[in-house]
């Protein structure tokens, strides 16, 4: 998982690392690498008018594909891998709750809005109706109610709505680079807070 040295300080040139050295790889039988499908989620947010905290949850949301040690998904896969519980886990000391809820809660507002939305699992990629079945499918009565408990469920669905608009073949963003600014903002506003 992540080394004991990191902190405040060196969390974001961690990631940055991590997306230079592994952000080529394929993104879930998507037309878009790893790095791709993140940065355009982030791409979105900001053309969406997002606050920094949004537009780094969007760019962070599928880190946990990286330090989860469950290994990356495989379309052959039958069961999930929880990059989202795994993601939320290696932010939280670093970055705000807002953040950190947000890429726990990515695949949930995926099945939430397959439950709420009567119109959202018709723009999901064939990858994403595979993930969904592995992931519970969309959520029951009890499971919306539950979701919509967490104070930030909104943030979330906003960020799935960017996440499964990012599957964009040679769709131009920013680079994670441009971004270096933003998350050091967010991670030293959070290790500052009062």
């Amino acid at each position: 998982m992540i080394g004991q040295d990191l902190n405040a300080d060196t969390i974001v040139e961690f990631i940055a690392d991590i997306f230079e050295r592994r952000g080529a790889e394929s993104y879930l039988g998507e037309p878009v690498t790893m790095s791709e499908h993140m940065l355009q989620g982030a791409w979105l947010a900001e053309q969406d008018g997002a606050p920094d905290v949004l537009v780094a949850a969007a760019l962070l949301h599928d880190i946990g594909h990286y330090t989860s040690e469950f290994g990356t998904y495989s379309p052959d896969d039958v069961e999930d891998k929880h990059h989202d519980e795994a993601g939320g886990e290696v932010l939280a000391p670093f970055f705000p709750p807002v953040i950190v809820e947000c890429v726990r809660l990515h695949v949930a507002a995926k099945r939430y809005l397959c439950a709420a939305d009567p119109t959202y699992f018709s723009r999901l990629s064939p990858a994403s109706v595979h993930t969904l079945s592995l992931q519970g499918g969309p959520m029951s009565a009890d499971e919306v109610a539950a979701f919509r408990e967490n104070p930030f469920h909104e943030e979330a669905v906003r960020v799935r709505i960017w996440d499964e608009g990012g599957k964009v073949a040679n769709m131009r963003t920013r680079a994670f680079r441009d971004y270096v600014p933003l998350l050091q903002r967010v991670v030293h506003d959070f290790a500052n807070r009062p």
